[in-house]
Parts: C-alpha cells; sequence; structure tokens
C-alpha cells in the first residue's frame, strides 16, 4: 500500500494489484474513484482486470488515505488533481499507462488525457460529467442554496441518503451495499465533500478535449442524471477518436450496478488500441 511523499503536494495512497504472468509486462490501468469515495471502491472490478494489467486504485486528494494537508477549500481543480495522478505514474516508473475514472474521476481523466496527451494510451470515461449541467447542480442542492451548502446544512450522510435514492441506485439495490457506501463516504468530511463539490459545479473539461490525443470510452447510464446528453453533445463534437456506450440502467453508479458489463466493454476498448499499436 504505498504513499507518495510530496514537498509540494499532499501526500497521495494508492493500492497496486497485479496478478499478470511474471513474464509478462503488462501496463498500468488506473482506476480513479469519483466524489467523496476511494480506491476500495473499486473491488468488484480489481478481480476481473489484475490478471491483464498491473491495477492502480490511487485514493484522491483529501479522500480514503490520502491525506487532507493542502488548502482544501481551494485545492481541488482539473489541474491540481490531473498533476496527483502524473505524480504517481511517476512514482510507479510509468511513461505512459490506462486510464479508467468513474464520475469526477472520469471528469479528472479527461484533463489527465489532454494535458499530458503523450502519457494516457486509452482513456475510459465512466458516467463523468464533461461539466455539470444546470439540472444536475439543482438537483443536487436539495432545496438549498447550492450543492455545497446542501452538505452542510443537511450533513454527508443525510445528504447523501437523499441522492443516492435519487439518481445513484435503483430503488431495489442492496441495503447492506447501501449502508456500507454511505459509511464509507461519510468519513471523507463535511469540508471535503462540500469542497469537491464546490470543485465539481465550476469545473469544465471541454478545452482539454480536443487536445486528448487517446482514444476514449466513454460509458454513460441511459437517460443520465449527471452522464446526460449535454456532455455526449459535447464529447462528440469535440473528441477525436470517441466510443460513446450506454449501459444497462439510467442510474449514476453504473461501475457498481453492472460492474461486469463496464468491465467487459474497458477490457475490449484496451485490446483494440493494443492490437493496433502491435
Amino acid at each position: 500500500m504505498p504513499m507518495l511523499k510530496r514537498q509540494n503536494g499532499p501526500d497521495l495512497h494508492y493500492t497496486v494489484t497485479d496478478f499478470t504472468d511474471p513474464w509478462s509486462d503488462r501496463p498500468y490501468l488506473f482506476l480513479q474513484h469519483g466524489y467523496g469515495r476511494r480506491g476500495q471502491f473499486w473491488y468488484q472490478w480489481v478481480p476481473l482486470l489484475a490478471r491483464h494489467y498491473n491495477i492502480v486504485c490511487p485514493d484522491m486528494r483529501g479522500q480514503g488515505l490520502s491525506s487532507k494537508d493542502f488548502e482544501i477549500a481551494t485545492g481541488f481543480s482539473l489541474e491540481t488533481l490531473s498533476d496527483d495522478v502524473i505524480a504517481i505514474a511517476d512514482d510507479l516508473g510509468a511513461e505512459s499507462f490506462h486510464y479508467c475514472g468513474e464520475s469526477i474521476g472520469g471528469l479528472t481523466g479527461l484533463a489527465v488525457a489532454g494535458r499530458y496527451p503523450d502519457r494516457v494510451r486509452t482513456l475510459v470515461n465512466v458516467s463523468g460529467p464533461v461539466f455539470i449541467s444546470d439540472g444536475a447542480k439543482k438537483g443536487y442542492s436539495l432545496g438549498e442554496a447550492s450543492w455545497p451548502e446542501a452538505v452542510r446544512v443537511l450533513g454527508p450522510r443525510t445528504w447523501l441518503e437523499r441522492t443516492n435514492a435519487s439518481t445513484r441506485f435503483p430503488p431495489d439495490f442492496s441495503p447492506d451495499f447501501l449502508a456500507w457506501y454511505t459509511d464509507t463516504v461519510e468519513k471523507t468530511g463535511t469540508e471535503v465533500l462540500a469542497a469537491l463539490a464546490q470543485f465539481a459545479i465550476e469545473a469544465d473539461a471541454r478545452p482539454y478535449l480536443p487536445k486528448i490525443t487517446a482514444p476514449v470510452l466513454c460509458l454513460y447510464p441511459q437517460k443520465g442524471a449527471i452522464a446526460n446528453n449535454e456532455q455526449q453533445d459535447a464529447l462528440k463534437s469535440l473528441v477525436r477518436q470517441l466510443d460513446l456506450r450506454e449501459v444497462g440502467t439510467t442510474y449514476h453508479m453504473i461501475q457498481h450496478i453492472v460492474p461486469e458489463e463496464c468491465v467487459k466493454q474497458v477490457l475490449s476498448h484496451i485490446a483494440t488500441y493494443e492490437k493496433n499499436h502491435q
């Protein structure tokens, strides 16, 4: 469980899982979590992927075991978060890597691939926005002045329970999973969750999209509240190599709802790239 110590940024925790053939030289595949979560949330995916790639699961700054030793109110941006990814890749000695991010992790990936096009072999965006639409901002505000204000006024637990039910998970989803999800994300803390919400409503990856040279796979829910038609239109108009696919749910957290379906698409996407670069 490496911890990357840094002088000019928060310390970053990440895990590496490798069940590839010992004599092979398989590339790294980054799995970057989204809002308030941590690398542990990829537990459904890692067993399916680690036979094929060296799987890196970072804890985003301020979340999981990564440090909160930075200016939380202003320390989240597409630039800082994408630089954090590159810092971990450098720590691993990975000149290039595959990247898959979910939700805000997908949004971050668009900036990573746009700012560092020579480093990213393939990019997968799982339910990630390009920017947060006005409808999503209003939905996550839950009647308060803003999304960050809703987190502060209602408290993380109430805010999570209400938004879990409205956009993230279907009503018949496992109650044990939902309890674990809420318990774990709540530990991220009010101020980090509020700062992440402020980052999310201000972030816009559109300037980076034309700079992406990696083939991009976007996996989106059907009629998603966050990954909606506005996001798809921006991607279609600005990304040069785009494969946009909808999966079998209308809820946001597709990586947990249909994990096997998502993983199959990711493996196919990377395999196509590798075949073309042999």
